[in-house]
């Protein structure tokens, strides 16, 4: 399935379903995103129909969730989640309920999480079909949880962090008695699993707002369970003349909230880049954190593992950590170390990080420029040069395999990035005087090299 679910395909389904003699209405996230007039990702519907009368209906049905009456419906290679009006019977694992019974529309909405979220729409009437108070909260600007707030976050704890979501993202607030609850049961998010609990961070990380869904986290109580490295944050002060904002904690709140369509990697990367300097605090001639960068680049790795990243994405989000200290000296490095910086992997971000690094703390932008304006300058060419020197060229020059070719290798692409070499034969010359003492195949070993 690769096409996006469209609006006509689905009322297509609810017709067809209307047909066969079904009740069938648009349902939740969907309708409240209609509300706002915002385009929805997807489109779900819940009816009257039982599974297995949905799957008659339809050539292509996939059974995701027949248990508790939901199926998904492939039309024109997208999917459509239909789903059987229930009512849920007691959780226990503070995830799924032991089993549904089939309701009405009513009941269907009354076992949802929040308000806004359990709106039905009839499209053919263009009429928005409210049993819980969604649309009054819409106009209020108002996360509230439907009936008890309490036996919501007992029935799915994630909801806890969908609450925070939510608010973020449209900027309202959570009711007093729902953020009450919150609070209450915020030592219990760690009993949903921690992919779950990483994908409704990355979605608070990568929707608008990031640095307030981290606030409300905090006030909340729920960042200290899930991200206490990124809560010792508050408090740890920082020189006042590179960092006129504040603590450490506002610092990155403000890169958070200064974020424009970041990648999953890269938000995370600005979240944990300072995440070294609680460890790392010393107040001599004045505050310092020296080795931050390293330090935090080893505690991402932990929190990543925590959150269940790919190994992949963990390592991209290290070297953000551990690498954007490096744009201090970056006017002053020479060529080769310049050149050899700028070629990283997805160095885009690695600027990004710098620029959004600046805006949050003394607002100078001069060495974020000029990295800039060399990335988009130096030609590939210029930064992955072709080798002048193989390995088999050293072979050939009578040299044994081993740690002494990386020495070599590097030491002249270090003179070719300086562009004090330029062709092979100067580089082979340069490479008899600069290694003539050490040890080659067949020597005696006097030399003085280790291969």
């Amino acid at each position: 399935m690769t096409a996006k679910p469209s609006k006509e395909i689905a009322i297509q389904i609810i017709r067809r379903l209307r047909e066969a003699g079904h009740q069938a209405l648009l349902a939740g996230g969907c309708v409240r995103d209609m509300v706002l007039h915002l385009e929805p990702k997807d489109y779900d519907v819940a009816t009257s129909a039982k599974p297995e009368e949905v799957m008659a209906l339809f050539d292509r049905v996939v059974p995701v969730g027949v248990a508790f009456g939901v199926v998904l419906v492939v039309l024109d290679d997208a999917g459509y989640e239909v789903a059987t009006f229930r009512r849920d019977q007691s959780y226990r694992d503070g995830r799924h309920p032991e089993g549904v019974v089939f309701s009405d529309a009513r009941q269907d909405a009354l076992r949802r999480d929040f308000t806004i979220n359990g709106l039905f729409l009839d499209p053919e009437l263009d009429e928005v079909i409210d049993y819980v108070g969604g649309r009054e909260d819409l106009n209020r600007g108002a996360v509230r949880a439907i009936g008890d707030p309490a036996e919501r976050f007992a029935e799915d704890r994630l909801r806890l962090l969908r609450a925070v979501r939510f608010a973020a993202r449209f900027d309202y607030e959570i009711e007093e008695g729902t953020a009450r609850a919150i609070a209450a049961a915020a030592s219990h998010i760690t009993e949903v699993s921690w992919e779950r609990i990483r994908d409704e961070l990355v979605g608070m990380l990568t929707g608008p707002r990031a640095g307030a869904a981290l606030r409300i986290l905090d006030d909340l109580g729920l960042l200290s369970q899930i991200l206490p490295e990124v809560a010792a944050m508050k408090g740890v002060l920082q020189p006042e003349q590179f960092h006129p904002e504040g603590d450490v904690f506002e610092h990155t709140m403000l890169m958070l909230d200064r974020m424009e369509n970041a990648s999953p990697c890269l938000a995370m990367g600005v979240l944990l880049h300072d995440v070294g300097k609680p460890e790392t605090f010393r107040e001599v001639d004045r505050i310092r954190f020296n080795e931050h960068d390293h330090v935090g680049a080893e505690i991402a790795v932990r929190i990543c593992g925590r959150l269940r990243f790919s190994t992949a994405d963990t390592g991209t989000i290290r070297e953000l950590v551990d690498q954007h200290m490096r744009f201090i000296n970056v006017r002053s490095m020479k060529a080769s170390t310049l050149k050899r910086f700028v070629r990283m992997e997805g160095f885009e971000n690695h600027l990004e990080l710098h620029r959004l690094d600046c805006l949050g703390s003394h607002g100078g932008l001069e060495n974020y420029e000029y990295a800039r304006q060399q990335f988009e300058e130096l030609e590939e060419e210029e930064v992955r040069p072709p080798r002048l020197v193989t390995g088999q060229d050293l072979i050939e020059l009578g040299y044994e395999p081993g740690p002494l070719f990386r020495e070599i290798l590097t030491a002249v692409e270090e003179e070719q990035l300086e562009e004090r070499l330029g062709d092979r034969a100067s580089a082979i010359e340069w490479v008899k005087a600069r290694f003539s003492g050490e040890s080659k195949k067949g020597g005696d070993g006097e030399g003085g090299g280790v291969v």
